[in-house]
């Protein structure tokens, strides 16, 4: 007898960002990969952000649907508007349109720092989320919440009144990306979100006489994930819960780490349109190009024998940057290696990097700003990824980085740990570890790095070639989601 077929859910996905509408880091990222990759499963889908004034409207199609009356606390309504756009020209996005939270110059701040109002501001589009769904009429089995902007959303679903509900069958699950990011804010926000004061208590919203609107969420979802399996377990012990590794203890049994996926679409070196010559793990031939034409681009010495060691990053100190300062200089010196980075972030990092490039002209390549095409073209044309992070939820970097044959340098946190092996002690490895956050580890490997490429070119390649094996794609990761999704839906009587 065949194994029946599980039902196709209603997913929405509730997100502060949606690439390539709204973009500030990984998360809009995931958000349009995976909600594509469980498309492709077969389940309806909707994902929903703000309409920004920022996003790019020649180059979107969008339709008015309607505007609908969003009630929120303190007997204050607001009127918003919903559009349509789409991912993919199939998938369908809906952006809630409310000018006096949305029309800004920036998603979550501005030059003079973060927007103080940001509270109203989400918690306001998390209640708006439901109140579209409500009058669209399309009631989703799951509710898919990103981090402390829509988290709140969890508990407006599980607060709204159960008799008269329309999601009374629907269910939450919050994936926490970063969780340093929490949502901590004045309590006087809770009036307006029509939160009863009853509820701001250590188990709910309050935190330190705060509203913690990521804590919220995690009291309210019905499963929580992560972007990793290693984070997942990390958010539980006190040095990588900051401050919520004793609450989450509580929902442990409900929480899980998938790891995210790559759009191998986009990030596939057979099939790059931005770098100078395609190459698979078969004929490497390629990528010898690539490294050139960098070079070349780049102002650096042309050369195959002189290794490339690269950084796209962020410049925050989750990145771990203050563990390079003490150790590049001296290794520039010491070492024949040229250094490329593409970021931008603290302005102290920033002048750092370009202080690099003046002192090794030729040798440091240092690019302040972002360009997805330069990204492309390092990961492909660089032989080291330098990921020195102090902590990281997932990470993209060392995904591309391996896809495209090079090798990352990495400290051993996060999800650098499920994706990464080290090739000196798994001969399936595709990297160089180092466990201890410190200046003299991370010099310590990447001398050892070097003197591998001088030394143990069948190591190098051996890495090369694993990384290059593995699969990253989103379709396993959203078949885990999957697993979720159904594991917390009520149970239909027979």
């Amino acid at each position: 007898m065949e194994k029946e077929s599980r039902p196709k859910l209603k997913i929405l996905f509730a997100a502060s960002e949606c690439a390539p509408f709204a973009k500030v880091g990984g998360l809009a990222d995931m958000i349009s990969s995976l909600s594509r990759s469980l498309s492709k499963l077969g389940h309806e889908l909707r994902v929903v952000i703000p309409f920004y004034s920022t996003i790019d409207k020649s180059l979107h199609d969008f339709q008015f649907l309607g505007s609908a009356c969003v009630h929120m606390g303190c007997k204050t309504e607001h009127w918003i508007g919903l559009y349509e756009s789409s991912l993919d020209n199939h998938l369908r996005l809906w952006l809630i349109d409310y000018a006096d939270y949305f029309h800004r110059r920036g998603i979550y701040d501005e030059p003079s720092g973060e927007y103080k109002d940001n509270a109203y501001r989400f918690g306001f589009f998390s209640k708006a989320v439901l109140e579209i769904c409500k009058e669209m009429v399309w009631i989703p089995d799951v509710f898919h919440v990103h981090d402390w902007p829509t988290s709140v959303l969890c508990a407006f679903l599980k607060l709204w009144p159960q008799l008269l509900s329309p999601f009374k069958n629907s269910r939450s699950v919050l994936t926490i990306h970063n969780i340093c990011y929490q949502g901590k804010y004045d309590a006087m926000v809770l009036p307006y979100l029509g939160i009863d004061w009853s509820l701001f208590s250590p188990d709910r919203f309050e935190d330190h006489g705060q509203v913690n609107l990521l804590k919220a969420g995690i009291a309210y979802s019905d499963f929580i994930t992560t972007v990793s399996p290693t984070y997942a377990k990390e958010i539980l012990e006190p040095s990588g819960g900051a401050g919520l590794s004793e609450f989450l203890k509580k929902r442990a049994s409900e929480l899980v780490g998938i790891l995210n996926g790559v759009d191998t679409d986009s990030w596939n070196p057979k099939t790059d349109p931005w770098i100078a010559c395609p190459f698979d793990a078969t004929d490497l031939q390629g990528k010898q190009a690539c490294k050139t034409a960098l070079q070349e681009k780049l102002g650096l010495k042309k050369s195959l024998d002189i290794p490339i060691v690269s950084m796209v990053s962020r410049l925050h100190d989750q990145k771990g940057i203050s563990l390079l300062i003490p150790v590049l200089p001296k290794a520039l010196i010491q070492e024949n290696f040229q250094f490329v980075l593409l970021g931008e972030g603290k302005k102290e990092y920033e002048d750092f990097f370009k202080s690099l490039s003046r002192e090794f002209p030729g040798q440091v390549s240092a690019n302040i700003g972002f360009s997805e095409e330069l990204a492309h073209q390092i990961f492909a044309g660089s032989d080291f990824f330098l990921m020195p992070s102090f902590y990281e939820p997932c990470g993209l970097g060392q995904l591309y980085a391996q896809l495209y044959g090079t090798i990352p340098i990495a400290r051993a946190t996060g999800g650098i740990i499920d994706s990464v092996e080290d090739i000196r002690k798994d001969p399936k490895g595709s990297g160089f570890l180092f466990d201890e956050p410190s200046a003299s580890a991370l010099g310590e490997l990447l001398k050892t790095a070097l003197d591998c490429w001088k030394n143990r070119p069948d190591l190098i390649q051996a890495a090369q070639k694993n990384g290059m094996g593995k699969n990253f794609s989103w379709e396993l990761a959203a078949k885990k989601y999957e697993e979720v999704y159904f594991k917390i839906l009520p149970k239909k009587s027979s």
